[in-house]
C-alpha cells in the first residue's frame, strides 16, 4: 500500500474511533472519557507514526467540543497543546518502533505528566488566572465555568493521561505484531 494511502487511512481510523469513544463514554465522565481519548491519541503515534499522532491531537478536542464534551471553547486551543505535547514526548521518547519496556513506561510517565503541566499552567494559571479578570468583564468566560475549569484541569488530566498511556502499551505491542511492524 501507498505511504501517503495508508496515513490516509490510519489516521482517519483512528480519529473515526475516537469520535465513537467520545460520543459512547460522553454521560460517564471525565475519567472514562479522557483515559479512552488519551489511550487513542497513544496508540495512534505509536503504531500510526507522529504526524497521524499530531493530527488526531489537534482534531481531537475541536470534535470534543463539537460533541459538547470540552466545556468551553477557550479550552479547545490548550487541549491541542495538551494532546500534542503528549504524543510527540511519547513518540520521541519511546522511539519509533521501541520495544524496550523500559523507554516505553518512561515515555509514558513523561508524556503523561507533561500533557497535565501544559494544561494546568494554560487552562487554570494562564486562562482562570491571568486572564480571568478580562475574559469575566467581556463575558466570554462566565463565573460558575471559572470556577469549574481548574477542577477539570488539573489532576484529572495527569490520571487520565496515565490510564490512557497505559491501556496503550498493552494494546500496541498486540497491533505491532498484527500489522508485521
Amino acid at each position: 500500500m501507498n505511504k501517503k494511502v495508508r496515513w490516509i487511512t490510519e489516521t482517519a481510523i483512528m480519529l473515526a474511533l475516537l469520535v465513537a469513544l467520545q460520543a459512547l463514554t460522553k454521560g460517564f465522565g471525565q475519567f472514562v472519557t479522557g483515559s479512552c481519548v488519551n489511550a487513542v491519541l497513544a496508540i495512534t503515534v505509536l503504531v500510526a507514526g507522529l504526524g497521524s499522532g499530531i493530527t488526531v491531537a489537534v482534531i481531537s478536542p475541536v470534535l470534543a467540543f463539537l460533541l459538547g464534551i470540552a466545556p468551553q471553547i477557550l479550552t479547545v486551543p490548550a487541549i491541542m497543546v495538551g494532546n500534542t505535547v503528549f504524543v510527540v514526548l511519547l513518540r520521541l521518547i519511546a522511539g519509533e518502533s521501541s520495544k524496550e519496556l523500559g523507554r516505553q513506561i518512561a515515555a509514558w510517565l513523561v508524556a503523561a505528566l507533561a500533557k497535565f503541566a501544559a494544561l494546568y499552567i494554560i487552562v487554570v494559571k494562564i486562562i482562570c488566572g491571568v486572564m480571568a479578570s478580562s475574559l469575566l468583564a467581556a463575558g466570554t468566560l462566565k463565573e460558575p465555568m471559572l470556577k469549574a475549569l481548574p477542577a477539570t484541569f488539573s489532576w484529572p488530566q495527569l490520571v487520565t493521561a496515565l490510564i490512557g498511556g497505559g491501556i496503550a502499551l498493552l494494546i500496541v505491542p498486540v497491533l505491532r505484531k498484527a500489522l508485521k511492524r
